[in-house]
């Protein structure tokens, strides 16, 4: 007799035990470990040890593979458990490898399955889709979702670039499916039905261009649809075409005039585009007044608004995971997740070139840049269809298309001139965001943030609280900051940052004032009578950059030496700078900032600026738009436990944890010695 969950060894019966007799549930990983997670304890059935009535069986959806569960379900008594990807899955297919990002686990049925009502279909039917918060998270996924450009598998052109393969707008799309799909047969429809939903479209829309959209397993040659070049021949005399290559699904949608599915999930983008698609099968988005279906089912009669299905579908039925952190999560972090990678995919998918890059970044930009195709080192035009990279200090001698590279804002827990290897890069395909000679990338962002969304608001209001919060900055070298109120005795309290004098950002962008001990007597003749601190530049405290001051003291109630600039931040008035990021830092801690160069940060009304003109940036952005363009569009950020492309908000708590890379002892020397080197530049040139 086989062993069952009331009679084994640990005794009783436990409802977590998930039973499984096919081998993905014991390779995939990823697929264990949500299920894990989402409180399941998962049991090979095999020998002795079988379910009891009490117990659960996992099957994978419909699959080929689901039949001995559902065989071994029928004969002991346990329930099913139906498992499926989730309608946001990852960048490729799952034929492609990668993992999913969620599951959709369901104890009636399955969502494509019409049979029976799913949880899904329960959900839709029966839950009141009138919670304020619900909704506002579901329109918030919704608009994130369309202008990141994110769909189901996202291996894809971006919508937001010229794609040649994309016709013209005003066509009627008709969405293939692959052959044998699941929600096909259980949706009682076949190859005839594919047919038969070209016939209507091409009736109902008589001389109109109809685009036929292959499916992108069928695209990446995994699986054959139901069209192919044959079926083209099925409507003699209409204009047909069968799009093949991998375009955006948002930007096919938006070129649509009318769209036509049997049950793939394109006709649920399609009505979160707004559209109102034809429906064949009985997919889950049918029969909810968003669709017009052609096979009705009785039991649904609700009327639900585009945002009451999305909060169904994408918030309360699946379950979400987070990679960084191993544990489940709700769908705005599951989305901040797959816009890193994607954003990874779409940019590196032809390979790099990189230019002008010192031997100990080579790892670290692999790291970012390297993940689809290897980073080619050689100077030179690209080859092979490569894109050409630089590091923006080399452009010169760079290809004059190359996409500019930098440190992030949120950079390590040390210097870069240590050769601590970065947690963010920022890539520039304008300009870059230190130079206002030209537009960069980070100056159009900052400026297409002047309105915010509810919720982009809230995610960089978020990010500044943290920050704060954590005491966090570029470098975070963490060391003390004296009592400012004890030795200020009441007086206004004036912070002046140093800077590398040869920095770039000064050459490009400080008039009159561009050296440490000019900017220090600026600000000690306009407050007389404030406490002035100067805040030395970390690399020239270390000896590795030029810009010390002999003389700070004359101008200077204190000096700050070895001083932890967040902390000083936290005890200060106003900060007078030429270009340094200090000031941007200052702001978002709402201290009073004013440039005597031209920043990114400056120009847009956040700070008292004294410097050139900004003509470019004639724009009014709030705070909460300057941060969510420079801390979450601009960077690239790389998890340094994962090793993962990630958002913002997994660098910051790596960086508030002490979970990132700190320089060694042989860095320090190679930086010493870069140090040298830059000391007997700077003289050079002056001389």
């Amino acid at each position: 007799m086989p062993e069952t969950a009331t009679e084994n060894a640990a005794g009783g019966t436990s409802s977590r035990r998930l039973f499984y007799y096919t081998g993905g549930f014991l390779t995939q990983r990823r697929i264990r470990r949500i299920l894990e997670l989402a409180g399941h304890e998962l049991r090979l059935g095999a020998g002795r040890l079988q379910p009891g009535a009490g117990d659960r069986i996992a099957v994978w959806g419909h699959s080929p593979y689901a039949a001995r569960g559902e065989a071994m379900a029928r004969r002991t008594g346990a329930k099913l458990l139906r498992i499926e990807d989730a309608f946001l899955r990852s960048v490729h297919t799952g034929r492609g490898g990668t993992p999913p990002l969620g599951l959709v686990i369901d104890s009636r049925g399955m969502h494509f399955d019409p049979a029976q009502p799913s949880d899904l279909e329960v959900l839709l039917a029966t839950h009141p889709l009138d919670d304020t918060a619900l909704l506002d998270a579901a329109r918030a996924g919704m608009a994130r979702l369309q202008e990141a450009d994110l769909s189901k598998y996202n291996a894809h052109h971006p919508a937001f670039a010229p794609d040649p393969a994309m016709p013209a707008p005003g066509y009627v799309l008709v969405i293939d499916q692959t052959r044998g799909d699941a929600s096909v047969i259980h949706g009682g429809c076949d190859a005839n039905t594919f047919r038969e939903m070209l016939f209507h479209a091409c009736e109902a829309h008589p001389g109109q261009r109809i685009v036929i959209k292959t499916h992108p397993e069928t695209t990446a040659g995994h699986r054959k649809g139901y069209f192919d070049a044959a079926a083209l021949a099925l409507a003699p005399g209409a204009d047909i075409t069968l799009l093949e290559a991998p375009v955006s699904p948002a930007a096919l949608l938006a070129g649509a005039v009318s769209v036509y599915t049997v049950s793939s999930q394109m006709g649920f983008e399609a009505i979160l585009a707004g559209h109102r698609p034809h429906v064949f099968g009985q997919p889950f988005y049918a029969g909810w007044g968003l669709s017009e279906d052609s096979k009705p089912l009785q039991r649904r009669q609700r009327r639900l608004t585009r945002a009451q299905l999305f909060a169904a579908a994408m918030i309360l039925y699946p379950v979400w995971y987070d990679p960084y952190h191993d544990r489940l999560c709700p769908l705005d972090q599951a989305i901040s997740a797959l816009e890193a990678q994607v954003r990874v995919w779409r940019e590196d998918r032809h390979g790099w070139q990189a230019s002008g890059m010192r031997l100990w970044k080579r790892r670290p930009l692999n790291g970012f840049f390297g993940t689809v195709k290897p980073v080619r080192f050689r100077d030179g035009p690209p080859h092979g269809g490569r894109r050409a990279m630089v590091w923006a200090s080399k452009a010169e001698a760079a290809p004059q298309d190359a996409v500019r590279i930098e440190d992030g804002f949120l950079r390590s827990r040390g210097l870069g001139a240590d050769l601590v290897p970065p947690l963010s890069l920022v890539s520039d395909d304008l300009g870059i965001y230190y130079d206002p000679r030209h537009e960069s990338r980070l100056e159009r962002l900052i400026a297409s943030r002047a309105t915010l969304r509810p919720d982009q608001a809230a995610r960089a209001q978020a990010l500044v609280s943290t920050l704060v919060a954590r005491g966090l900055s570029k470098y975070n070298l963490g060391n003390d900051a004296p009592d400012i109120a004890s030795l200020a005795a009441g007086r206004q309290v004036v912070l002046v940052p140093g800077q590398v004098e040869d920095d770039a950002s000064i050459r490009y962008g400080a008039s009159g004032i561009c050296t440490n001990h000019a900017l220090l007597a600026a600000a000690r003749e306009a407050h007389p009578e404030a406490f002035v601190i100067y805040k030395p530049h970390p690399d020239i405290e270390a000896g590795l950059r030029p810009g010390h001051i002999a003389s700070a003291d004359q101008y200077a109630d204190l000096v700050a030496q070895q001083t932890d600039p967040a902390a000083l931040l936290a005890q200060v008035d106003t900060v007078w700078t030429m270009t340094s990021l200090l000031g941007f830092e200052a702001l978002i801690r709402g201290r009073r900032v004013v440039t005597l160069g031209a920043p990114f940060y400056a120009g847009w009304g956040l700070t008292d600026h004294r410097g050139p003109a900004l003509p470019r940036r004639g724009a009014h952005v709030s705070l909460d738009g300057l941060v969510h363009a420079t801390l979450i569009d601009y960077p690239r950020y790389r998890d340094p436990v994962s090793g993962l492309p990630c958002p913002v908000e997994v660098v910051v708590a790596r960086l508030a944890q002490g979970e990132v890379a700190r320089g060694g002892p042989v860095n320090r020397l190679l930086a010493k010695a870069q140090g040298l080197l830059a000391g007997q530049a700077h003289l050079w040139r002056r001389g």
